[in-house]
């Protein structure tokens, strides 16, 4: 066990982009900074502003885990901190492997912030099975290099303890500690009809019935909702019209849906601007949590429907309104849920559950900018330079303009998007007429005349 007595210097953290790096669109899906999820951006961005604190330095590496770069890493860096989710189930051990074989040619201290293990809503671990001997490696070469692990919740804490680990504490997520030991949650009474309302849901939980006749009742019953996706293949469906790994129809994300259609749907690259637009919302219904913590950040309030453990622990530790998928009634309703959710528990106990989360990174010799920085004001007023782009939205229109600049960004990308070149051609042709009522091709062949034949011959001359 490596024992860290003095405040760290320079921080290495595991994060799929720096918090102040703006980048367009077309590049963040390109390079997928959200690593398939946007909700890790905002654990990795509370994480990155939590250690700002005077004299220390704190760089993202980017989600790719490069074992040649262990040495580097031990000359140039203090700690590597790696905040993570639900890493111990069988589709992430790939890369909790190479994570592991990193983390064991390092010298440095390495700190686990929140990981969890992935069950059922039974928490039957027999799917975990075939994973425990990765996850064992994993762990022991984390607390050789740690005080101890930091894991989401009580199945994982007993999940580990099962494996023989005794050095492991229940932190949960460092997202909801963005603001440090304030949280506020502004509820009305009731829902009224022109309530502005934020839906999630992943699509394996949308499979569940009843969430998507939840779901579906509720876009149907307020005209002023949003679905708000969070997986990069959704992010390709609305910003490219690119469905060669997105989801069903019924999903929202899905051209074909009533809510793609209708523009209501977003997809949002930054957690800045995801929080900022959930400040205007009144309410947050569905299975995603970090959806729903972005919207808790944002003083509104949330319901999170669990469909596993792993929403389900991370809801249960802060006391987050919350149901089983398994007990929700056959036809539940959005105002009922809404008049049901209680949100003094997870006031009352915020405070609390932030000590013991500070605790933990003292343990590890971490501060706090809470504590020992500027209480983040700081990395707030950086946060307020960049010009992050807006949120990804659906792509209805064939006007010259959106062409335009979609086909200067494959145009200036040629050489690592080259195999993808028929993108932009598939989705024109599942546009709908354009709003100024120009027949499609019109407007296509304008944009080719403009922009695109410099690309196709280039794409030519590549052969």
């Amino acid at each position: 066990m490596t024992s860290m007595p003095h405040p760290v210097r320079r921080i290495l953290l595991r994060s799929g982009k720096s918090p102040f790096t703006a980048l367009s669109i077309e590049d963040a899906l390109h390079q997928d900074v959200i690593a398939t999820n946007a909700g890790n951006l905002i654990f990795s961005d509370a994480a990155h502003k939590i250690l700002s604190t005077p004299g220390t330095e704190v760089v993202s590496n980017g989600m790719r885990t490069e074992i040649a770069a262990a040495e580097r890493i031990n000359d140039e860096f203090d700690v590597f901190v790696v905040p993570l989710a639900n890493a111990f189930r069988p589709s992430f051990e790939l890369p909790l492997k190479r994570l592991t074989r990193l983390i064991s040619k390092l010298r440095i201290p390495v700190v686990v912030l929140g990981v969890g293990a992935q069950a059922g809503l039974n928490h039957d671990r027999a799917r975990l099975a075939p994973i425990e001997p990765s996850v064992k490696r994993f762990v022991s070469a984390v607390l050789d290099r740690s005080a101890c692990i930091g894991v989401r919740g009580e199945f994982t804490e007993q999940y580990l303890k099962d494996l023989g680990f005794r050095d492991v504490d229940v932190i949960g997520c460092p997202s909801l500690f963005w603001h440090g030991d304030r949280l506020t949650i502004d509820k009305a009474d009731t829902l009224a009809p022109g309530s502005r309302i934020a839906l999630n849901g992943s699509h394996s939980a949308m499979r569940n019935k009843r969430l998507a006749g939840l779901l579906r009742r509720t876009w149907e019953q307020y005209e002023d909702v949003r679905f708000i996706g969070q997986n990069l293949s959704e992010a390709r469906a609305l910003h490219w019209r690119d469905m060669s790994d997105g989801g069903p129809a019924t999903m929202p994300t899905h051209p074909a849906h009533p809510l793609y259609r209708d523009g209501k749907v977003r997809v949002y690259i930054d957690p800045v601007t995801w929080i900022r637009e959930l400040r205007g919302v009144d309410y947050s219904l569905g299975s995603r949590i970090h959806g729903n913590i972005a919207a808790l950040l944002a003083g509104t309030p949330c319901t999170v429907l669990c469909a596993d453990s792993r929403t389900l622990e991370l809801a249960r530790y802060f006391e987050i309104p919350h149901h089983k998928l398994t007990d929700l009634p056959a036809d539940p309703d959005a105002a009922d849920l809404y008049a049901a959710a209680d949100f003094g528990p997870l006031m009352k106990g915020h405070k609390e559950r932030f000590e013991r989360f500070t605790g933990f990174l003292a343990k590890n010799g971490l501060e706090n900018t809470f504590e020992h920085g500027d209480q983040g004001a700081e990395f707030e007023a950086r946060m307020s330079e960049p010009d992050f782009p807006p949120a990804v939205r659906p792509w209805n229109t064939a006007d010259l303009t959106s062409v335009s600049e979609r086909f200067n960004w494959l145009h200036s990308r040629l050489d690592d998007v080259t195999k993808r070149n028929t993108v932009l051609e598939r989705a024109l042709a599942r546009l709908p007429a354009a709003a100024s009522a120009q027949p499609r091709q019109s407007v296509y062949r304008r944009a080719r005349r403009a922009v695109g034949r410099p690309l196709k011959r280039a794409l030519q001359a590549k052969g």
